[in-house]
């Protein structure tokens, strides 16, 4: 497995390089042509020739021999050396390559040099711009890599983050509805088999609906009643639940779950502690990609008596807001007899 992955990267390189040097030649070429149209078929079986020397000459450079540089002090002690070796190949080797392109009929010699010294001038001259050229082109290349590298990592961190979240939110949304059941239970309540029943309907929906980045807003307003129906289940006519939405678009998405810690915690922390006139009041407009959401409660506690202590249900949606969006606010308030949880997003700042 190991071997493939490697073999397919040392492709994707060799194909870098292969790609650099057409850009090279490229160059090189047009400039020639522009200022020798009447050499044109030479000229480019010329840089052809010549290309494919400096494209294996940088790729054993920045592929091979760099990064053994790096590696250990006596390697780096070694660096002078291996620099100066790999002028000579840009230098006498280009030289020497080029004569055998000469031999063999590749080569067309167009120019002609008073002096050895001054041909492999020449041929170091061309030698050391591709070494320039390969290297801002490598640099800029790896540096994309690198940074794409980087956000994809982030990328799949905070996919993570999220499904562990959501992974703790399931759990502790079902533990809570359990207990609702089994306080029915024990009870003995005619309404125990009608509670079991929605909660495998709630369960269905997790397990089926869930999945994805986004479901439609009619499916979270549809688990949203079932819950409130099955929270309903536990309370006498005393309990008033009041639930209105105003949305222009049914459809658009929204992220699964991201709405029930709300209306959970206003039954488990709040209606479930009161004991005179109990009330949820539920309410969910989006418009313009605008969400407002309100959950008011009646409470056991007044705005004097505690302070907002936020269970981990609260703790986990911040945290998911954060992670998904970059305009919203969360707003929860602890008033006289009463607790009101405002949430807003603006549903285009999705990250």
């Amino acid at each position: 497995m190991n071997n493939t992955i490697k073999r397919a990267g040392n492709k994707k390189r060799i194909a870098f390089y292969l790609w650099v040097g057409l850009a090279f030649f490229s160059l090189n070429f047009f400039g020639d042509v522009v200022r020798f149209p009447e050499t044109f078929l030479p000229r480019f079986v010329n840089n052809l020739w010549v290309v494919m020397y400096v494209i294996v000459v940088n790729f054993i450079f920045f592929e091979y021999t760099l990064p053994f540089m790096r590696l250990t002090w006596k390697r780096i002690l070694l660096a002078p050396v291996l620099i100066l070796g790999h002028l000579v190949l840009y230098s006498v080797g280009l030289y020497v390559y080029r004569n055998v392109g000469i031999e063999l009929h590749i080569y067309t010699s167009l120019r002609t040099f008073v002096s050895v010294e001054q041909a492999m001038g020449y041929g170091a001259e061309y030698g050391i711009s591709s070494f320039l050229f390969f290297g801002i082109v490598k640099h800029i290349y790896d540096y994309q890599r690198l940074k794409m590298s980087a956000q994809q990592l982030q990328i799949e961190k905070q996919e993570a983050e999220l499904n562990y979240l959501r992974s703790q939110t399931n759990p502790h949304f079902l533990f809570n509805t359990l207990n609702n059941i089994y306080a029915l239970a024990r009870d003995k309540s005619s309404l125990a088999p009608e509670s079991i029943l929605r909660l495998s309907k709630i369960l269905r929906f997790m397990l089926y609906e869930t999945g994805g980045e986004y479901i439609a807003i009619e499916q979270e307003l549809k688990i949203m009643d079932d819950y409130i129906a099955l929270e309903k289940l536990r309370y006498d006519e005393s309990l008033r639940v009041n639930f209105s939405h105003n949305i222009e678009d049914m459809k658009q998405g929204l992220p699964p779950l991201l709405l029930i810690p709300l209306v959970e915690n206003a039954f488990k922390h709040g209606v479930s502690e009161t004991r005179n006139h109990p009330f949820v009041d539920i309410h969910l407009s989006v418009n313009k990609r605008q969400l407002a959401f309100v959950v008011k409660n009646s409470s056991g506690a007044t705005g004097g008596e505690q302070r907002v202590k936020e269970n981990i249900g609260l703790t986990n949606l911040r945290r998911q807001l954060e992670l998904l969006y970059t305009d919203y606010s969360l707003l929860v308030q602890q008033g006289q007899s009463n607790f009101t949880a405002t949430l807003q997003i603006n549903l285009a700042s999705h990250v």
